[in-house]
């Protein structure tokens, strides 16, 4: 009995000292993860629950974000989980994103996870027409997302059609022309051709470096209303706060870098010790979900100022690293690739040179019975020539031996010796017949065994041919050093010691050399991609239905027009005031 009582006693001290958990449903850009957490969890602990799955190490980029009724708000690192304003059916939806972005994604993106999450949502957010980019940057951006996907493009593989099923073009890119599907493919896979020999991560890249140059890339923008009343837009992002109209998302009004402004208070009036650090002259008041945004892009546009912390420090080198090393491992595949093509292109001239002499040997051979056939023909031919002619030989014989006997056979009257003349006459002309015929028998004969002696001899050069062929090495010299070629390949054998590498000084220093090469020629292709954007705009401007341009179009090509089409370019441009004061438009 007591044994029982301590055993429920155990029991449910066990149960009781179980943490109470809920299910959180994480959404990446490519993913879904279900976590069971504690109801005591703060959200720096799901957080890094989330980082941790992922590998991921530049933290300082994402955060999570679930939606309030119309609006989406960021899950703050310091508060319980199940105290923000989330919904309490399980599993509870946050959804992985990137919060803040880079002013320079090739310089401030080290991960390939960091660099392929940015690629998802800035290309998503193209898609969904939430960043404006115009048609011919689309058709670029399209060709790098697709070298992204599909890897090198090989026309036997990617043939016509093969991108029907894909999401590339933002739809009022579509609209905007009279062009099939087909048209648009045809343009962006001419550009994904050029691609050749881009990694997955350099394509994304690559991507990245084109659109962080739009106007409203990583731009977050606000309803506000300054003290007059007038409606307008706050829009954060990584180089500071601006100003726009509401109707005109692409060009601010007013802009203030990060490093002149001063001070970011609520709107309550109740002032945030961190906006402190800010410190130069101009003054803000929002909303405290504006104002986190602000202190965040605040922080890292410091940061980037800085030398790089430890940790940093550490992931660049890591990055370096596993850059050199996939360079080498890609120049390594890639000589592969064209030894094994160049081995493959010699088995082909083999074949093709194998296939050719079977067919000089079969036209020998068909020749050589010609020729044996002829020459039998012709040895039959003379030999029934030959008994013809011994058999005239007789016959001419026994009609001169017949004349003889008739010449001295006595003639008992004038009558038979008349008649007697006279056969004796037509022997003798029948002799002469017989002696011409077998003197022409004869030349023939030795006509005949003349052409028995020529085919004979035509038969012998054949065969002589026909030893030569067979005796002829049947493939060209090759070189000294083996070629790998494919297993399926008998008459070749592959060398693994000649396709092993080291990273060796020699090694580095040619990685060195390509890289400077890499950036000289980086100019020159920037150059080149701007006349091929500017021709596809001439080529596909005809196309073009004026009538469904957007206003975002218009705002577009009017910046153009003026030289300002670059995000850092407007900014520059914009003017800066030393004051400004404004609220949210839900502020009074």
């Amino acid at each position: 009995m007591a044994g029982a009582i301590a055993s429920r006693m155990s029991f449910s001290s066990l149960k009781r000292k179980q943490p109470k958990t809920f299910t959180v449903r994480i959404v990446t850009m490519d993913a879904e993860m279900e976590f069971n957490c504690e109801m005591k969890w703060k959200g720096k602990d799901l957080f890094d629950l989330v980082c941790r799955t992922l590998g991921l190490r530049e933290t300082w980029f994402f955060g999570l974000q679930y939606t309030i009724k119309d609006t989406v708000a960021w899950l703050k690192m310091d508060k319980k989980v199940l105290e923000h304003d989330v919904s309490k059916e399980e599993p509870v939806t946050f959804h992985f994103l990137a919060k803040f972005y880079p002013e320079n994604a090739e310089e401030e993106l080290v991960q390939e996870i960091t660099q392929h999450l940015f690629f998802l949502q800035v290309k998503k957010q193209i898609l969904d027409e939430k960043i404006y980019c115009p048609p011919e940057a689309s058709v670029l951006l399209a060709s790098y997302a697709v070298q992204a996907k599909y890897g090198d493009y090989d026309p036997t593989v990617h043939k016509r059609g093969f991108l029907a099923q894909e999401e590339l073009l933002p739809k009022r890119v579509i609209n905007l022309y009279q062009m099939t599907p087909e048209m648009w493919e045809e343009r962006i896979t001419a550009w994904y051709a050029e691609h050749r020999g881009r990694a997955r991560d350099e394509a994304e890249m690559e991507y990245l470096k084109i659109a962080q140059d739009l106007e409203m890339y990583g731009v977050n923008y606000f309803a506000i209303r300054n003290k007059k009343g007038t409606e307008l837009l706050l829009g954060v992002d990584a180089l500071g706060l601006h100003i726009y109209d509401p109707e005109n998302r692409l060009t601010p009004k007013i802009s203030f870098p990060w490093n002149e402004i001063r001070n970011i208070s609520y709107s309550d009036k109740e002032q945030d010790p961190v906006s402190k650090k800010m410190n130069i002259n101009k003054i803000f008041k929002v909303k405290n979900r504006i104002l986190q945004l602000c202190i965040g892009n605040h922080d890292l546009f410091m940061r980037r100022r800085k030398a790089d912390s430890l940790e940093v420090q550490q992931m660049k080198a890591q990055a370096r690293e596993e850059k050199a090393r996939k360079q080498m491992e890609r120049q390594r595949l890639a000589r592969e690739k064209q030894m094994r093509e160049e081995a493959e292109r010699t088995r082909d001239e083999l074949e093709r040179r194998l296939l050719q002499l079977k067919e000089e040997a079969t036209m020998a051979n068909e020749a050589l019975m010609r020729s044996e056939e002829t020459a039998d023909l012709l040895a039959e031919k003379a030999q029934i020539t030959e008994e013809e002619a011994k058999l005239l030989a007789q016959k001419a014989a026994e009609a001169e031996q017949e004349m003889q006997r008739i010449k001295a056979t006595a003639i008992r009257t004038e009558e038979e010796k008349r008649l007697m003349e006279q056969k004796v006459l037509e022997a003798e002309v029948l002799a002469l017949k017989m002696a011409e015929e077998s003197e022409r028998r004869a030349k023939e004969a030795d006509q005949l065994k003349q052409d028995l002696q020529e085919a004979r001899e035509a038969e012998r050069r054949a065969k002589q041919k026909l030893l030569e062929i067979a005796t002829k090495p049947t493939y060209p010299p090759m070189n000294p050093i083996p070629a790998p070629l494919p297993p399926d390949i008998p008459s070749f054998n592959l060398i693994g010691d000649s396709l092993s590498f080291d990273f060796k000084d020699t090694d580095m220093k040619r990685l060195s050399m390509e890289i400077e090469k890499e950036k000289v020629e980086y100019m020159e292709k920037s150059k080149h991609l701007q006349e091929q954007l500017n021709e596809l705009k001439t080529e596909i401007e005809a196309l073009k239905l004026k009538e469904r341009e957007t206003a975002l179009d218009i705002l577009h090509n009017e910046n153009s027009d003026r030289g300002g089409s670059s995000k850092h370019n407007t900014i520059k441009k914009v003017p800066r005031l030393s004051f400004l004061y404004f609220a949210d438009q839900d502020s009074h």
